[in-house]
C-alpha cells in the first residue's frame, strides 16, 4: 500500500530517526476496528421517507452510510465556496462543506394506506440525489451522479419505473439546478452549455503577482464565509467555465429540451406561480479573493418566458460586491427574494435598515418590498420589522401570511398574523418567546402543496395545523396541534406516547381526520403508520384531547438486532450553580447493574441567553438505538455518556466571557452523577468532542483532571486564527483579546499532560476548522512534552465520509482509550487541597 501523505520525500535515515521516537508512530494503509463493530458499521441502512404531496405514496429512501475512499478522493476544484469534480460536473460536498454529497441505495414505493411495495429498479452503480415529486403525485424526478455526467431521471409513480432523460447534463454547481416547473409536467434545469469547449488550462508559471487590495475602506469579512475562495486569475477562469449554465425547460414525458436565454453563472433560479416568469440571479464581476460567490456582485432579473424565443428581462436589482459584511450580518440592498405563493406573479425580498449590522439600535432593522408583474410600476413597502426580518409564510387565505423576525442580541422571535394587502395594520402577535425555550416551541405549520407547486400553510376554516418536537423535562414528544389564528385556541390533536418516539410526517387527504406518524422505539425499527382520530377525552394539559387507532403502513425491519442488548436512560441533574442539566446514559451489551465501567462523555458546548432555556430537556430515549463514531465503543465494553448538557450562558454579545469557567463546572457535574448512579468508574472516564466539541475536550484536558484521556475531532484550538468571530462571539480579537487567548488550549499546550488523540480531515472545508489547527496544535503539545496522536484523514471533509475513514477512526479511538482509560493504571491519590473548584460564571 502507499505511505500516508506525511511520510512522501521524507528521506529514509529522518524515517529511522523517527522511529527511534517513542511518541512517534506512522502506519502504512487504514486500521479496522474488531469483527464484531465491523459487523454492525457495515450493516445495511434505514430508510426515511418522502411522502407524495397527494399523500398516496411514500417513497422510502435508503441513503448510502459511507462511501468508499475512492469517491471521496475523486479530484475536484475548490472555486468560490463550492467544490466541483471536473469529471462529471458533480458537487463534491454538501452546502458548506461539510461532507461528502450522500448517494441513495435504494428506492421503494409504498402506497397509502395499502402498504403495497413497489421497488424501483436503479441502475448499476447510481448515485441517486433525493426525489423531488410533482405537485399532483403521478411523478418524482431526481438528479443521478454518473461517471462523466450529472444526469436527469424521471420514475412514475404508479408503476415505479424510472428513466434517464437523454442528452441532458446538469450543472449543480451553484444549486436549483433541477425542480419542477408549475405545469408539473416540465422540468427547469441548469444544464451544462453545449459548446463549451475545453476547461482553461494554466500557464506553467503565472503571468504576475496575485493581488489583493483593502482600499482602506472599513468593514469585517467573516471567517466564516471564506472558505476555498478564489486566489488567482485562473481561478476565476475556472469559476466561468465550470459556473456557466444554460437554463433549459424539459417536458417530462417527451424529453424534449427548450432553452432559455443565453449561457451565465445563474446560481438561484425560481419559477412563479403562473408558469410564465422566472426570477434570475446572475454572479458578474469583479470577483473577490476574500469571499464566496454569495457575495459577488449579482444581478436579479425577471424573465417573461411565455415566448420561450423572444424572453422579456426586467432587471430587479443589480447588487455590487458585498465582502465587508459585518459578522452575522446582512448585505445592503435587496435580498432574500421570494414569489407570493398564492398571485400569479408577484415578487418580494428584504432590505436592511440597520446597514445590516446587529450592533446598531434602530427602529426597524428590516423592511419588505413586493412588486407585481407585469413590474412596470415601482415596488411598494408591505411591512418593517423591529428585529431580523426571518421569513414570510403564506397561507391557502391569498391575503393572510405568517411574518417572524428575530432579535439576534436577546435570542428572542416573535410570529404575526398579517394582511398584506394591508400594510398599515401591524398584525396579530401570535408568538413571542426565545428562540433557546424548547419547551414553549410552538411547532411548524404544516403546509401543502398548491396546483402550482408552491407550499403553503394549511388551513382549516381559521385553523392551521402545527407539528413540534414536543421537547419537555421528560424528553422529546411530538405532537400534532391545531391552531384557531382568530381566537388563539389550540387544541392537541395527537402526542407521543411515552414509550415510543412518533413524529407527524403528513396530512392524509384533507378533512378525513387521518395523518402519517413515522414510529419507533429502542427495540422497533421506524416505520410509517396511518393514525385516524376518534373520540375527545378529558386529558392533562400538554396531553392530547382524542384518542387515535394506529394501522402500519411499512414494515421495515432491524438490520442490527445485536444492538438491542444496548440500554440507555435518561438523566438529570444539576450544576455546582444550580442551572438544570441532563444526558442520555448508555451501558453496553450484557452490562450488569452495580458494575462500574470505563467511560466516555461526548458533549457539544451551547450557547444561550437565559438559564431557564440552558437546562430544558432535548432528544429522546425512546428512539431506536443506531450507532456512531464513538459510540460504536459501547461494543467493546464502554458506558456512554452522550450529549451531556454543555450551556454557557451569558449575555449573547459578551457570550465567552465565562466559557473556561462554565465548561468545568459543566463537566463536574456530568461526570460526578455518571459516577453517583454506580455505572461510571471515576479513574477511568474519557472526553471525546467534534468541532467546537474537540475545543472542549482540548480545553477539559487542560484544565481538569476529570479525565484519563480525550479524542477530539475537525477542532479549532487556536481562536486568533478566526480573527472576526467564532461561533456566537462576534466580537473581533481585537475587540476582545483576552477572550480569545483564554479559550484557546493552543496558548494552554504546555499545561496538557493528560493523552490526546487528535483526528482531522486533511481537505476540511469549514473556515473555523482549517487542517492546520490539527497540526499546530499537535506540534505544541509535543514541543512541551504532552502525550498526543495525530491522525490526518486524507481526503476528508468536516464530516468523514468514507468507509475506510470510519473504521479508522473507531480503531484509534479503540486503541487510545483502551491504552489510556481502561486498561490505565490507577491514579494517585490527591489530597482534597488539589481537586478542582467549580468556579462560577
Amino acid at each position: 500500500m502507499s505511505q500516508p501523505h506525511a511520510l512522501k520525500g521524507i528521506a529514509a535515515a529522518t524515517l529511522a530517526a523517527c522511529a527511534l521516537l517513542p511518541s512517534t508512530a506512522f502506519a502504512a494503509g487504514y486500521q479496522q476496528p474488531p469483527a464484531n463493530i465491523l459487523k454492525v458499521m457495515r450493516a445495511p441502512s434505514l430508510p426515511g421517507p418522502s411522502l407524495s404531496p397527494t399523500k398516496d405514496n411514500i417513497l422510502l429512501v435508503a441513503w448510502q452510510e459511507y462511501p468508499s475512499i475512492a469517491r471521496v478522493a475523486a479530484p475536484y476544484l475548490k472555486l468560490a465556496g463550492t467544490r466541483i469534480e471536473p469529471a462529471n460536473r458533480s458537487k463534491h460536498d454538501t452546502p458548506g462543506g461539510y461532507g461528502i454529497a450522500p448517494c441513495a441505495e435504494s428506492f421503494k414505493l409504498v402506497s397509502v394506506p395499502g402498504g403495497k411495495e413497489t421497488a424501483i429498479a436503479l441502475p448499476a452503480g447510481a448515485c441517486p440525489d433525493a426525489p423531488l415529486w410533482s405537485a399532483d403525485g403521478k411523478r418524482f424526478a431526481f438528479a443521478n451522479t454518473a461517471k462523466d455526467a450529472v444526469e436527469v431521471w424521471v420514475g412514475d409513480a404508479a408503476s415505479g419505473k424510472i428513466r434517464k432523460i437523454p442528452g441532458i447534463r446538469l450543472n449543480p454547481m451553484l444549486n436549483d439546478e433541477l425542480q419542477w416547473m408549475p405545469d408539473q409536467k416540465t422540468l427547469l434545469v441548469k444544464a451544462v452549455p453545449a459548446k463549451l469547449g475545453a476547461a482553461p488550462t494554466q500557464a506553467r508559471t503565472q503571468d504576475g503577482p496575485s493581488v489583493q487590495d483593502s482600499g482602506g475602506g472599513q468593514g469585517e469579512s467573516s471567517t466564516y464565509e471564506t472558505r476555498d475562495t478564489l486566489s488567482s486569475p485562473h481561478d476565476e477562469a475556472l469559476f466561468d467555465y465550470y459556473g456557466a449554465s444554460q437554463l433549459m425547460l424539459v417536458d417530462a414525458a417527451s424529453g424534449k429540451a427548450t432553452p432559455l436565454g443565453q449561457p451565465a453563472i445563474y446560481d438561484s433560479v425560481g419559477p412563479a406561480p403562473d408558469g410564465k416568469h422566472i426570477l434570475v440571479s446572475s454572479v458578474r464581476k469583479p470577483y473577490s479573493y476574500v469571499t464566496t460567490y454569495e457575495r459577488f456582485p449579482h444581478q436579479v432579473d425577471v424573465w417573461n418566458i411565455a415566448n420561450p424565443g423572444r424572453i422579456a428581462t426586467h432587471t430587479v436589482a443589480s447588487l455590487p460586491l458585498a465582502d465587508r459584511v459585518p459578522v452575522h450580518g446582512e448585505p445592503l440592498g435587496p435580498r432574500d427574494f421570494f414569489w407570493r405563493a398564492t398571485e400569479p406573479a408577484t415578487l418580494l425580498w428584504a432590505e436592511a435598515l440597520d446597514g445590516g449590522d446587529w450592533k446598531n439600535t434602530v427602529a426597524a432593522r428590516d423592511k419588505v418590498m413586493m412588486q407585481k408583474a407585469p413590474f412596470t410600476a415601482p415596488p411598494v413597502e408591505i411591512l418593517r420589522t423591529a428585529q431580523r426580518f426571518a421569513g414570510l409564510d403564506w397561507t391557502e387565505r391569498a391575503d393572510t401570511a405568517l411574518v417572524s423576525e428575530v432579535d439576534l442580541n436577546k435570542h428572542w422571535r416573535q410570529t404575526r398574523v398579517v394582511n398584506v394587502d394591508q400594510p398599515q395594520q401591524a398584525g396579530k402577535l401570535l408568538w413571542d418567546l426565545s428562540y433557546d425555550d424548547k419547551y414553549a416551541d410552538p411547532g411548524n405549520p404544516v403546509r401543502r402543496a398548491l396546483p402550482s407547486g408552491e407550499r403553503v400553510i394549511q388551513l382549516d376554516g381559521d385553523a392551521i395545523y402545527l407539528s413540534g418536537g414536543g421537547a419537555s423535562p421528560q424528553g422529546n414528544r411530538p405532537f400534532l396541534d391545531k391552531l384557531n389564528l382568530k381566537t388563539g385556541d389550540n387544541q392537541r390533536l395527537f402526542r407521543s406516547d411515552k414509550s415510543a418516539y412518533e413524529r407527524f410526517i403528513g396530512l392524509s387527504a384533507k378533512g378525513s381526520g387521518s395523518f402519517l406518524t413515522w414510529r419507533q422505539t429502542p427495540a422497533e425499527a421506524p416505520n410509517a403508520f396511518l393514525r385516524t382520530l376518534g373520540a375527545p377525552v378529558s386529558a392533562d394539559k400538554g396531553e392530547a384531547a382524542f384518542t387515535s387507532t394506529e394501522t402500519a403502513v411499512t414494515h421495515i425491519v432491524d438490520p442490527t438486532p445485536e444492538l438491542r442488548q444496548i440500554k440507555k436512560r435518561l438523566v438529570k441533574y444539576k450544576r455546582a450553580d444550580g442551572l438544570d442539566l441532563s444526558f442520555t446514559l448508555y451501558t453496553p451489551p450484557g452490562y450488569q447493574e452495580g458494575t462500574h465501567v470505563p467511560a466516555i462523555l461526548n458533549a457539544y458546548p451551547l450557547d444561550y441567553a437565559d438559564a431557564a432555556s440552558a437546562g430544558q430537556i432535548s432528544g429522546s430515549q425512546q428512539t431506536f438505538t443506531r450507532l456512531y463514531q464513538y459510540k460504536y465503543l459501547l461494543l467493546a465494553g464502554y458506558a456512554v455518556i452522550d450529549q451531556a448538557s454543555f450551556p454557557v450562558v451569558g449575555n449573547p454579545k459578551a457570550a465567552y466571557d465565562s466559557y473556561l469557567d462554565q465548561l468545568k463546572m459543566d463537566a463536574e457535574a456530568a461526570v460526578n452523577e455518571a459516577v453517583k448512579l454506580g455505572v461510571v468508574d471515576p479513574n477511568r472516564v474519557a472526553v471525546t468532542g467534534h468541532s467546537h466539541g474537540a475545543l472542549m475536550t482540548a480545553n477539559l484536558l487542560a484544565h481538569t483532571d476529570l479525565f484519563r484521556a480525550g479524542a477530539a475531532t475537525s477542532g479549532s484550538y487556536n481562536k486568533t486564527l478566526t480573527p472576526f468571530g467564532f461561533q456566537s462571539e462576534r466580537r473581533s480579537v481585537w475587540e476582545a483579546p483576552d477572550v480569545y487567548r483564554k479559550v484557546s488550549t493552543f496558548f494552554y499546550a504546555d499545561k496538557l499532560k493528560t493523552p490526546i488523540l487528535i483526528m482531522h480531515g486533511s481537505d476540511d472545508a469549514n473556515p473555523g476548522t482549517t487542517p492546520l489547527q490539527a497540526s499546530k496544535f499537535y506540534e505544541a503539545i509535543r514541543g512541551n512534552g504532552g502525550t498526543a496522536r495525530l491522525v490526518m484523514l486524507p481526503h476528508e471533509p468536516h464530516w468523514y465520509a468514507a468507509r475506510e475513514s470510519n473504521e479508522q477512526l473507531v480503531y484509534e479511538m479503540l486503541n487510545w482509550f483502551d491504552k489510556y482509560v481502561k486498561n490505565a493504571p490507577p491514579r494517585a491519590v490527591k489530597s482534597a487541597q488539589s481537586q478542582p473548584v467549580p468556579a462560577q460564571p
